[in-house]
This record gives structure tokens, C-alpha cells and sequence, in this order.
């Protein structure tokens, strides 16, 4: 029988959500790999138990949304059910869905576009999208750093990526909030998520028409060229496209949130940052996606029966790695529940590790290293101008409702 740790199997308990750090935590002093039978999923919370299930994709199965027969949990409104199976669609065509030998070669199509080198040539757009928009904020001596920071800078540069209109930016915009509810659980979430897909189905079928044979070197344009070469169907291409701004979007908003709230309840590591901030925002960037990750978990399905921590796992078997909890591992981070900028070495696996490690790995680095230099250079000090900190409803990613803060004039 497999072990079960004595917490609460809720893991939208609003403590949960609040701090997953202590419930994960104690979960795997408990053990590493644990049953939740409300889920009927396993739990993944050991560093060295989560690479080694990473590097072993032979053994467990991406394709999660595909194989999974569960109903949706959170249970949603009764009458959003129908929509079920046009999410699952969206979502099972979605290159992160898909194991060797397809993920490989669609995988292929999209690598050379995110390589770290291509990526660093985005470096002095993104800290031009930085400045400005905090030198908008500056005067004002307060913002929401979620919508007036967070929000608006992944989708300033996802646009310019896909090659689209500037002015479509609040389009996009709105599309990717959509999206977000992806991984929520609030019963009404299929709504406004299923608008949001149909939404990026219609604005980028046209651009994709626009696109094919023409040879463009924006990512759209990369992705049709792979339908050229029977790599993608259609609506591989479609999905691929929300993924990148549904990925890019979410990602970048939480790194740049939870990194900026930790400085702010650690101010003696804010003066480090400030002191150097070209040299220390490197560190400092790693340092804020180990301890507080913009993804907390993500998925997979067992494909064979094996053994891990001394439990076993079945063929069929759902399994939810925490990234959060490996992130704390004390048998691999000394004092990790400490905040130090300085942390080095530093092996986070915040963006996963084999062939499904992150492909927007370098860019979310590079926004999250000139979102700090930049505030680094502008601002003295911030405190939070609101009430408590409040997250998203999610198993999957770590993510605030919003983030007021203020700062002397």
C-alpha cells in the first residue's frame, strides 16, 4: 500500500496556497514520494527523486491531458462540462504534451530560435521595455507591480516575437490572462479560458495563412515553416502559438512578482543588489527563481511500473513533481529556506532538467535580470501598500492577485 503523509489531501487548501513551502516541506521530511488518494496522483517533493523521474522520460509520459481520465478537479459549474473536451484538445496538441519521438522533432523546429545566443540578442530590446515602463511608474510613487510591471513587459516582447502590431499588444494582453485559467480552480474558470483559445485561434489563423512560404524569422513564421515540412499540422501551429504567449506571459509575471516580494520582506539582501546591480542581478535572478519559482509543479503519467523512494508506481499512475519543494531540498541546498543572492552553486531545477527543460529558460532569465537592475537602479527601497498577499488558486504555478507597493517620493 502505498504511504500516505499525514496532511491534509487538499491541495487547494487556502493554507496550501498560501505557503506550499511548509506543507511540501514537511511532506517530504515525511518521504519523498507520497500518495494523495483525493487527487489519486502521487506527490514528487526530493530533489534527487525529481531529476532522476526528469531524465527518465522514457518512463513517464508527457501527454498527460491526452491520457488522463479524471474530470476536471476543482469540479467546475455543470453546465461549462461541454467545454472540457475542447480545452483538452488545445492543450494535448501543445509541443509540452508530447513525448519522443514527435516532441523531438517538433522540439526541432522551434530550438533554433531559443537558443541562449539567439535569446541574449533580445537583451537590449527587453531593457528598453524595462526602462520605460519604469520610468512611467516612477513619479507616481506606487504601482501595482503586477499589472503596471509584470503583466504588460512579457506581452510588450511576446508581441514583437510573434511579429505582430503594436497595437494589438492589449489584445494579446487580454488573451493571455485567459489563458491563465488554465491551471486554476475556480468552478467558473472554463469561461473565460475558452473564450481565450478560441481567441488566439481566430487572430492567428489569418497570420499564419500570411506566413507560410514566406521565410520570416518570427516565431509564427517559424512555426508555419514546420507545417511546410509536415511537422505541425494546422493546429499544432495554432496551439504552439497560444502556448508561447500563455508560457511566456505567466512565467515572466510570477518571477518578476514573487522575486520582487522577497526582496522586499529581506531588505538586507535588496542593499546587495542595489550596491551592484549589473553584477549581482544574475545571481539574484536564480536566487529568486529557486526560492520562490514562478512554477511550482507540473505533471506526467507513469508508462511502465517502477520503483522510486521505495514505493511503486503503477503504469497509468499520475505523478505531480514539486519543483517548490526540490527547490528547498536540504540534502542538496544548505539553508534553503534562506533568501542569499550570493547562493552559489545554485542547481534550481525551476525550469526542469532533460529533454522538456524549459526552451524560454534564457529569455525568462534575461527579463528577470533586467526587471532587477533596472529597480535596482531607480528605487531605494519598496514596501507593500496593501493588505496581506493573496495567490492564484493553482497546483501549477505561483502566482499573486496582486502586488501593490510604494515608494518615497
Amino acid at each position: 500500500m502505498p504511504t500516505t503523509a499525514t496532511l491534509t489531501d487538499d491541495l487547494f487548501a487556502p493554507d496550501v496556497i498560501a505557503d506550499p513551502y511548509t506543507y511540501f516541506g514537511r511532506m517530504r521530511e515525511i518521504g519523498p514520494v507520497h500518495w494523495n488518494e483525493r487527487f489519486k496522483l502521487w506527490l514528487v517533493t526530493g530533489y534527487d527523486e525529481l531529476v532522476w523521474i526528469l531524465r527518465h522520460n522514457e518512463l513517464f509520459s508527457s501527454a498527460v491531458i491526452k491520457d488522463a481520465a479524471a474530470p476536471p478537479y476543482p469540479p467546475v459549474d455543470p453546465d461549462d462540462v461541454r467545454l472540457f473536451d475542447e480545452i483538452r484538445d488545445f492543450r494535448a496538441d501543445q509541443l509540452v504534451e508530447k513525448d519522443r519521438p514527435e516532441h523531438l522533432h517538433q522540439r526541432g523546429v522551434v530550438h533554433g530560435y531559443f537558443t541562449p545566443k539567439a535569446m541574449e540578442r533580445w537583451r537590449p530590446f527587453v531593457r528598453a521595455a524595462v526602462d520605460e515602463l519604469l520610468d512611467n511608474v516612477r513619479p507616481n510613487g506606487a504601482m501595482d507591480v503586477l499589472t503596471e510591471l509584470a503583466a504588460p513587459l512579457p506581452v510588450r516582447i511576446i508581441a514583437e516575437m510573434m511579429g505582430v502590431p503594436y497595437e494589438d499588444r492589449d489584445r494579446l494582453r487580454a488573451m493571455a490572462d485567459g489563458i491563465l485559467f488554465i491551471n486554476r480552480g475556480e468552478p467558473w474558470r472554463f469561461r473565460p479560458l475558452i473564450e481565450a483559445v478560441r481567441g488566439i485561434v481566430d487572430y492567428a489563423a489569418p497570420l499564419i495563412d500570411e506566413r507560410i512560404g514566406g521565410g520570416g524569422s518570427d516565431f509564427i513564421s517559424v512555426l508555419a515553416g514546420g507545417e511546410e515540412r509536415g511537422v505541425f499540422t494546422r493546429h499544432q501551429v495554432l496551439v504552439n502559438t497560444g502556448l508561447l504567449l500563455f508560457a511566456g506571459h505567466e512565467t515572466t509575471m510570477n518571477l518578476i512578482c514573487n522575486g520582487l516580494l522577497a526582496f522586499i520582506r529581506h531588505p538586507e539582501q535588496w542593499e546587495r543588489l542595489r550596491a551592484d546591480p549589473d553584477g549581482m542581478a544574475r545571481l539574484a535572478t536564480e536566487e529568486c527563481l529557486r526560492y520562490d519559482p514562478p512554477v511550482k509543479s507540473t505533471q506526467r503519467i507513469a508508462a511502465a511500473d517502477v520503483e522510486i523512494a521505495g514505493q511503486i508506481i503503477r503504469k497509468g499512475d499520475r505523478l505531480r513533481w514539486i519543483m517548490a519543494a526540490a527547490n528547498r531540498d536540504p540534502r542538496v541546498f544548505s539553508d534553503p529556506d534562506v533568501f542569499d543572492i550570493g547562493r552559489q552553486p545554485n542547481p534550481h531545477i525551476s525550469f526542469g532538467s532533460g529533454i522538456h527543460y524549459c526552451l524560454g529558460a534564457t529569455l525568462a532569465r534575461v527579463e528577470g535580470q533586467e526587471v532587477l537592475r533596472g529597480l535596482a537602479e531607480r528605487f531605494e527601497h519598496f514596501e507593500l501598500a496593501g493588505g496581506p498577499v493573496e495567490y492564484q488558486p493553482s497546483l501549477q504555478f505561483r502566482s499573486v492577485k496582486s502586488l501593490p507597493v510604494r515608494w518615497p517620493a
